[in-house]
């Protein structure tokens, strides 16, 4: 988030001693399966280094979930993460972890949150310092099972959201985590919060989301911090918000065209600055914004309401400026989670669930041959339940089978992919699901054909939901195709000679 600039370093150091008093819990974090959080949920942040105990704020403010922020190194070219890059804030049951005990005792639980404003323009946010996407990946982890959560944020803004290298780097260490989380029977998600502009997500912001998918990342909500725009006009925050939260939308459309509308909506967050942003007056989230907002989300089923931050919801600087500790208009105290509070309902746990994971997530075979892979079924909560396998995604020339095609949750199956001479070369994306009477679970494996009949086409697969502009290249029906200018919807060797699109051949 934008407010945290110089002023964390030096209020860091007088609250350390403070923030580390009274919080020791005797053992380690677990490796049992977290409870998931709801399907809706309002999860303010949380300034973590004033030396305040979240749990007691949280039990004052009525907001049972919090996101932690921030955890980030404490130099550039660390792998270790530490609370506002504190060394003396270490990821340990000793640091803020008698208060997350309490939170979750409470019916609530914790989202901590990576990065954040200061840490992304100092090199300090884990990914932009550290270059080992393995360590990356057991610095997730370490915070997963220490405090036994179910979901880490990712809040990437100002250099972090430019720095390709870091993005890739973070991007395949959350799938890392992924894998394994699912090979261990845990329900971890992960969400992105990143700037936006009214109308959605910069070029920036996209190319991020876009290389989550490029990796194979499962990306659960992208977070908009529906503030600060930063563009010298009057702003009404609570509209700014639906159309920067529709644009986001139909970015997800295209990124992922295989879900429909209800999915989409439900990858949504929004987090709002109560009162006067960093911009200032022009950008003022009012109370009667946030009633918009509220009913808003609920109509459209998002998964998050948040705001910056839980400490800044009273009116203590009524007529000021953005601060840490007050929202800078006329309110009550906790008036904006009290709006909001209603919010969290329901529930993505079933009463019995499961998990699906590959004993590899890639292969290589040459054309003509077989490969297999072991699929693993665990029981994550509840009672083992019947687990129908299937697979998709197998190209012309591969043949995929599972045996057993249905096993008892918690056991295994094998799949084979038989090639014949005609499949081509290429590596393509295939899908094993199980399904039960409480929902499904899939995972992926990648698998390479050397030695066939030709090549894959690389082009990206035509989508007839998405927007095409002169020039782009899309693979349809084993052809590469160039859109000679505007089209959507237009089937590719539909057109004809004179046609939108321009048939370059076999791929």
């Amino acid at each position: 988030m934008r407010l945290m600039r110089s002023f964390r370093a030096v209020l860091t150091a007088a609250v350390t001693t403070a923030a580390s008093v009274g919080l020791a819990l005797t053992g380690t974090g677990t490796a049992q399966a977290a409870t998931p959080l709801p399907a809706h949920v309002f999860a303010p942040y949380f300034e973590a280094w004033t030396g305040e105990s979240p749990a007691a704020l949280a039990a004052q403010s009525g907001a049972k979930h919090l996101t932690m922020a921030f955890l980030q190194t404490a130099s550039k070219g660390s792998c270790t993460p530490y609370w506002n890059g504190d060394s003396g804030m270490p990821v340990s049951s000793s640091t803020f972890g008698s208060d997350i005990k309490t939170i979750q005792a409470n019916g609530g639980d914790v989202i901590p949150s990576f990065g954040g404003y200061t840490a992304d323009t100092t090199g300090t946010e884990i990914a932009d310092s550290c270059t080992d996407v393995q360590q990356i990946a057991a610095a997730y982890e370490k915070v997963i099972t220490t405090y036994d959560i179910s979901r880490l944020d990712m809040d990437i803004e100002a250099d972090s959201i430019d720095n390709a290298a870091a993005i890739d780097r973070r991007n395949k260490a959350i799938k890392l985590v992924q894998d394994w989380a699912a090979a261990n029977g845990r329900k971890v998600e992960f969400s992105y919060t990143v700037p936006t502009t009214t109308h959605g997500p910069a070029d920036n912001g996209v190319k991020l989301l876009q290389n989550a998918v490029s990796n194979g990342t499962r990306v659960d909500v992208v977070n908009l911090m529906t503030f600060d725009y930063y563009d010298n006009q009057s702003h009404d925050m609570a509209k700014d918000t639906q159309t920067a939260a529709q644009g986001l939308v139909d970015t997800l459309a295209q990124l992922y065209p295989d879900k429909t509308s209800a999915q989409l909506w439900s990858m949504v967050g929004i987090t709002e600055m109560p009162g006067v942003d960093d911009f200032g007056p022009a950008e003022t989230f009012s109370l009667a914004n946030a009633t918009t907002v509220y009913n808003w989300a609920v109509s459209k089923g998002i998964n998050m309401l948040s705001f910056w931050a839980l400490q800044r919801d009273n009116g203590g600087c009524a007529g000021g400026a953005a601060a840490d500790n007050c929202s800078g208009i006329q309110q009550n105290t906790w008036d904006f989670s009290h709006i909001f509070e209603p919010f969290t309902s329901g529930s993505t746990a079933p009463a019995d669930d499961f998990s699906v994971a590959l004993g590899s997530s890639s292969g290589t075979v040459t054309a003509g041959q077989s490969t297999t892979a072991t699929v693993k079924t665990a029981v994550t909560k509840g009672k083992a339940q019947t687990v129908a396998l299937s697979v998709s995604g197998a190209p012309a020339g591969v043949t995929a089978s599972l045996s057993p095609a249905s096993v008892t949750a918690g056991g295994s199956a094998t799949l084979t992919l038989a090639t014949t001479s005609a499949a081509v070369s290429g590596t393509y994306t295939l899908t094993v699901t199980g399904s039960s009477a409480s929902g499904s679970h899939s995972a992926t494996y990648a698998l390479t054909v050397t030695g066939g009949n030709g090549n894959q086409c690389t082009a990206a697969p035509w989508s007839r939901s998405a927007v095409y502009t002169g020039g782009q290249q899309v693979s349809y029906k084993g052809h590469n195709w160039k859109a000679k200018w505007w089209t959507t919807g237009e089937e590719p060797g539909t057109t004809g000679e004179w046609g939108v699109w321009q048939d370059l051949g076999a791929c």
